[in-house]
C-alpha cells in the first residue's frame, strides 16, 4: 500500500495519532487515579442501586485483604463467575490490588468447560454466583480451588430489595439448584473480614499478566490469552483517546448490557469508560428486553454498547420504541458484524449512529472503531485506533494493496503476550515481527476504513467460488419480514458446497418462495441460497452472538 497508515487523515479532529503505552506502570494505578478524581460520583449502578467510585475504592480494597488473608499470594488465579452484578467490580478491583491474575469465567459453562478452564489455568480461588455452584461443586475436586466466595443476585442491592429479588430467583423462579461446597464464604462477609486486615500493597510491572481471558474455543480447546498492564492500559488509552473528543468527563451515563466477564464489556465499559468518570448501569440479563427499556426510563443514558442481534431485538420490542432517546449520543456495536439494516434502523428509532467496532479477545480486545461522531461508514468496522498498524495480506504473506482481499493483520502495544502454557498455538497466531493473524478476511480502502468479509473457516466454497455468509446475512436482514438469519455451507454433490440459510421470521407471511425471489434479485447464481429453513431462533453465545458453528454441526 502507498501510505501504511492512509487512515489518519480520517481521523475526526481531536483523536491523537498515538497513545502513551507506558503512561502507567499498572491498571491498577490507573484505577487508584480514578478512584481519587471521581471518588463521590456514582461509579456502577444496578437495578437501581448505586455504588460511588469512593464505595468501590473502599471494598474493593477490603475484599483484596480477604483474599490475602485466605494465604493468596502474587501471581496466584481467581476465577470471576457471575453475570452484571455490582460484585463484579469490587471483585475485579479487589483481586488486582492483591496481586492476583484474574480469569473470567462465563456462568452459562457446563462442569466440563469449567474443569478445563480451572484446572488449565491452575485456579486456586473463584467468586461464584451461587446459580451456578452446583456445577461448581461436581467440578471442584478435580480443581486446585481451596477457597468459594458465593454471591447471590441481590446480595448488594439493599436489604429489602436483596431480599425481594433473593426470594424471586431462588423459589419463584427457582434459578438456584441445591448444592453443598464446603467452607465457602458470602461476598458480604469476605469484605467485613477484609475490614480487619490492611491491603498489602502489590507493586506490579508493566509486562505483568494481569488477566487470563479465554477464548471461545470454537476451534478446539478455548486457550487463555495473557493480558499484561501494558496491554490492558494501552488499549484502555487507545479507547478514551477515540472517544473522548465526543464525550464529557464525569458527565456520561452508560448502558453495559453485555458482560463484563466478556472482553469487550470487560475493557470498554467495566475500566475505559469508568477511568473517564462515567457512570456505568449494569444489565444482569440482557435478553430481558424490559429491563434495558426500565433503566433508559430511570437514566438519561448517553452511551450504550451492544451486539448486533441485542440491537435488532431492541428495535422490534414495541417498549423500546417508546423511549425518548434525547440524551442517547453514542451507540457503539462489535463481537460480530454489524447488519447494515440494523444499523440504518437504529439511527432511524434513536437519531444515534451505530459505530461498528472490531477487535479480539488476542487484542484486548479493540483494534479499529468507526468514528462515533458520526462519520463513521456503514459496512465497515472504522479505522483503527491511535498506535495500532493494520495490513492486508495473502496466503503467502504478501501485503495487499487497496480493495484486495485476505487476511487482516494488526500489531499494537494490545496484541496479548501469548497463549497461557501455549507457545505452539502462540507462534501461530502471532509472527515474529509481532503481527496478530486474526483469521478475518477483509479488504482496506483507499481511506484507511476497513471491511470485515468473513472469518477465514465460515467462508462457504461453490464451485470454486467464495461466498461469505456475512455478505449473504447483511441482504436478507434487509427483508422487511426477516428478524434473524444465519448463512453456512453444507455438503453439495455438484458444486462442492451449497449456501444454507435459518431464518426466524419477523412476519409469520413469510414463505421460502418469497425467499427464493427476493435471493435472485439480489445474488449472482452460486450465491443464491440452495437450501432455507425457518426457525423459531437461533443458538447464540452467552453474548447474543449468533453461532453458525452450532448450526454446521448438527446432524
Amino acid at each position: 500500500m502507498a501510505d501504511a497508515r492512509p487512515w489518519l487523515q480520517h481521523y475526526p479532529s481531536g483523536v491523537p495519532v498515538n497513545i502513551d503505552p507506558d503512561a502507567y506502570e499498572t491498571l491498577i494505578d490507573l484505577v487508584d487515579e480514578t478512584f481519587i478524581r471521581y471518588k463521590k460520583l456514582p461509579a456502577f449502578s444496578c437495578m437501581g442501586k448505586e455504588l460511588t467510585f469512593a464505595e468501590i475504592d473502599k471494598m474493593s480494597a477490603s475484599f483484596g485483604a480477604y483474599l490475602q488473608s485466605r494465604g493468596l499470594e502474587t501471581g496466584d488465579k481467581i476465577a470471576l463467575m457471575m453475570p452484571n452484578l455490582l460484585q463484579y467490580p469490587i471483585a475485579l478491583f479487589g483481586a488486582l490490588r492483591a496481586g492476583l491474575v484474574v480469569v473470567n469465567t462465563n456462568p452459562l459453562y457446563t462442569p466440563r468447560e469449567m474443569r478445563h478452564q480451572f484446572t488449565d489455568a491452575g485456579v486456586k480461588a473463584i467468586v461464584i454466583a451461587e446459580n451456578f455452584a452446583a456445577n461448581l461443586q461436581e467440578v471442584i475436586g478435580d480443581t486446585a480451588i481451596k477457597t468459594v466466595i458465593t454471591t447471590s443476585i441481590g446480595e448488594l442491592l439493599g436489604m429489602f430489595k436483596g431480599k425481594m429479588v433473593d426470594f424471586v430467583v431462588r423459589t419463584v423462579k427457582r434459578a438456584v439448584p441445591k448444592f453443598e461446597l464446603e467452607n465457602t464464604v458470602s461476598f458480604k462477609d469476605a469484605i467485613k473480614q477484609g475490614d480487619k486486615f490492611k491491603i498489602k500493597k502489590h507493586k506490579g510491572t508493566r509486562e505483568e499478566v494481569v488477566l487470563l481471558q479465554y477464548t471461545g474455543g470454537t476451534t478446539g480447546l478455548a486457550k487463555g490469552a495473557m493480558l499484561t498492564n501494558r496491554n490492558l492500559v494501552s488499549n484502555m488509552q487507545q479507547i478514551r483517546a477515540t472517544m473522548m473528543p465526543f464525550l464529557s468527563e464525569a458527565k456520561e451515563i452508560a448502558l453495559s448490557p453485555l458482560p463484563m466477564y466478556h472482553i469487550f464489556a470487560f475493557t470498554v465499559n467495566c475500566l475505559a469508560l469508568m477511568t473517564i468518570g462515567s457512570h456505568t448501569v449494569l444489565i444482569p440479563n440482557p435478553r430481558d428486553l424490559s429491563s434495558i427499556t426500565k433503566e433508559f426510563n430511570r437514566y438519561d443514558i448517553t452511551l450504550m454498547t451492544g451486539v448486533n442481534t441485542l440491537f435488532n431485538a431492541l428495535i422490534n420490542d414495541t417498549e423500546f420504541q417508546k423511549i425518548d432517546f434525547q440524551h442517547l449520543k453514542v451507540t457503539v456495536g462489535g463481537g460480530m458484524a454489524v447488519q447494515r439494516a440494523v444499523a440504518e434502523k437504529w439511527q432511524q428509532l434513536t437519531g444515534c449512529f451505530l459505530a461498528e467496532g472490531y477487535g479480539m479477545t488476542e487484542s484486548s480486545p479493540v483494534i479499529t472503531c468507526n468514528p462515533i461522531d458520526g462519520s463513521g461508514r456503514l459496512g465497515t468496522i472504522g479505522l483503527p485506533v491511535p498506535s495500532t498498524d493494520l495490513r492486508i495480506v495473502d496466503e503467502q504473506g504478501n501485503v495487499l494493496s487497496y480493495n484486495q482481499i485476505g487476511e487482516i493483520q494488526a500489531k499494537g502495544p494490545q496484541i496479548m503476550k501469548g497463549y497461557y502454557n501455549r507457545p505452539e498455538a502462540t507462534a501461530k497466531i502471532i509472527d515474529s515481527e509481532g503481527w496478530l493473524r486474526t483469521g478475518d478476511i477483509g479488504k482496506m480502502n483507499e481511506d484507511g476504513f476497513v471491511q470485515i468479509v468473513d472469518r477465514k473457516k465460515d467462508m462457504i466454497l461453490v464451485s470454486g467460488f467464495n461466498v461469505y455468509p456475512n455478505e449473504i446475512e447483511d441482504v436478507l436482514a434487509g427483508h422487511p419480514k426477516v428478524l434473524e438469519v444465519a448463512a453456512i455451507g453444507v455438503p453439495d454433490e455438484k458444486s462442492g458446497e451449497a449456501v444454507k440459510v435459518f431464518i426466524v421470521k419477523k412476519d409469520k407471511s413469510l414463505s421460502v418462495e418469497e425467499v427464493k425471489i427476493f435471493c435472485k434479485q439480489n445474488f449472482t447464481g452460486y450465491k443464491n441460497p440452495k437450501h432455507i429453513e425457518f426457525r423459531k431462533e437461533l443458538p447464540k453465545s452467552n453474548v447474543g452472538k449468533i453461532l453458525r458453528r452450532e448450526l454446521r454441526e448438527e446432524k
